[in-house]
């Protein structure tokens, strides 16, 4: 391969994270811009959250079918079809005067999201089959998948507090206009497309359940958990998941072939990942709380805050993550990731009310830097492992759904429980943030435990071999040997 080959393909690489990175900084750029778009158009305060509902819903229920679209029509063809989509409804959002405009942006604009996130990972997987060289991609696209929600906290007060919540839209179509160039020059063409057809039936089911799921799980505290909307929304996508199941063992061409799932570390993985986005949620989103509701930072300080883990999560991941999958195997640097992950949320358990940034919360956020930089690499790696080239976009959208709901799960379960604790403090006679804050640490203790069962999951069942190849391609050992 010629150094021009190589160096086109890292190129490709840094465009393919210029794009997810602005997948991965909507989640979190909205979320510091509500109370601005609440003032300027109105919304209530249970319509506002549609303004993240919408988005979730299409982005959580497509991100299956996204995949396997790649799959059967090309990956860069429906990835450039995604970039395009998410840049002019980012343009829509921006553009938006009224609340209905926007909630209907939003929709569309996470099918883009969608489509960009489920096959992103399956381009990479195309573009590098050298071990050293795939550890390395893997671990930078890592990177903007985990730690560019942070980077996600600052640009939003930014934005919103020198221009306008407007602009957190309208930043992304020079972005995305750029990637959809750069794509089209660099990625390689659509050699291992099927041309298909495509599962109608099982898309249908699947993107259902998926949407039922979503809108149950993100809804669950409002509605409340055990009520007749809420199970009933849960059992329906029960329901519709089983169908889809039948459906897959029974047409020719299924949507998702099953025997995607035999392979071992394939399975565990996305386990393994469900549980740590749990508990990476309870650090991200509680830990600002914290912070914001606590310590009385502003918007802008929470971002500033959170910069010195998210530089060494940058510096962990892109310099040090590939080296030690290259060197121990996949189990040893993701377990001890995820002690780092531990380690943090147990120290936050303990962040006082009038707490110090250098003693109480700088730690913490060097040690998920730490976790978060050596963790995603290997739980990719682990994840895409013996998939077919046919089938990587399949695989990287259910990766990709492990995270969704993880996250989603997570959040609902640790904002559940931090809720709860807390009107049982305050009935007790504590003071409201004493009683804010005991709620905050019942919830990381929570996401702890996440932390733990990921750890469990991950040494049972993870095999502990080098960085899986694609199809065709053997695994290299690493210093570790395999379960």
């Amino acid at each position: 391969m010629t150094d021009l080959t190589a160096r086109k393909r890292w190129l490709a690489l840094y465009v393919l994270c210029l794009a997810d990175l602005m997948i991965v900084l909507d989640s979190t750029i909205v979320n510091v811009a509500l109370p601005s778009i609440r003032t300027d158009l109105g919304f209530s305060e249970a319509s506002l959250a549609w303004v993240v509902n919408a988005y979730l819903l299409t982005f959580g229920g497509f991100l299956l079918l996204a995949g396997r679209l790649g799959d059967l029509y090309g990956q860069k063809r429906v990835f450039l079809f995604g970039i395009a989509e998410f840049t002019v409804a980012s343009l829509l959002c921006g553009l938006s005067n009224s609340q209905t405009f926007l909630i209907v942006a939003r929709a569309v604009q996470g099918l883009g999201a969608a489509i960009v996130s489920a096959i992103a990972l399956s381009l990479i997987m195309i573009l590098f089959t050298e071990p050293a060289e795939r550890a390395k991609a893997m671990g930078m696209i890592g990177f903007v998948l985990s730690g560019g929600g942070a980077l996600g906290v600052l640009l939003g007060g930014t934005l919103t507090e020198l221009l306008s919540w407007h602009w957190i839209f309208l930043v992304n179509i020079p972005v995305g206009i750029a990637a959809f160039l750069f794509c089209r020059v660099l990625l390689p063409g659509d050699a291992t497309a099927k041309r298909g057809s495509l599962d109608i039936a099982g898309a249908v089911t699947v993107t259902a359940s998926l949407m039922l799921a979503v809108y149950a799980i993100v809804n669950g505290n409002q509605q409340g958990w055990t009520s007749a909307q809420t199970l009933g929304m849960l059992g329906g996508a029960a329901v519709l998941l089983a169908a889809f199941l039948v459906i897959e063992t029974r047409v020719t061409a299924p949507l998702m072939p099953l025997g995607l799932w035999k392979a071992r570390n394939v399975a565990s993985a996305n386990v393994t990942g469900m549980l740590l986005a749990g508990a990476m949620f309870a650090w991200f989103f509680l830990s600002a709380l914290y912070l914001q509701r606590v310590l009385g930072y502003s918007a802008l300080e929470v971002g500033f805050a959170f910069l010195p883990g998210t530089i060494l999560w940058g510096l962990s991941s892109l310099l040090v993550s590939d080296k030690l999958v290259m060197r121990f195997g996949i189990k040893v640097p993701l377990l001890a990731g995820l002690g780092f992950y531990l380690l943090a949320l147990l120290l936050f358990a303990r962040a006082p009310v009038d707490g110090n940034y250098f003693v109480d919360v700088l730690p913490a956020m060097l040690a998920l830097g730490i976790g978060g930089g050596i963790t995603f690499n290997p739980i990719l790696l682990a994840a895409m492992s013996g998939v077919e080239p046919s089938e990587a976009g399949l695989a990287s959208g259910v990766v990709n759904t492990s995270f969704m709901f993880g996250g989603a799960l997570g959040l609902a379960i640790l904002a559940s429980a931090a809720a709860s604790r807390t009107e049982s403090l305050t009935s007790a006679g504590d003071g409201a943030l004493s009683a804010l804050n005991g709620g905050y640490h019942l919830a990381f203790l929570i996401g702890a435990g996440f932390a733990v069962l990921a750890g469990v999951v991950a040494a049972v069942l993870i095999q502990a071999d080098a960085p899986a190849l694609a199809h065709g391609h053997e695994p290299v050992p690493a210093g570790a040997e395999a379960d």
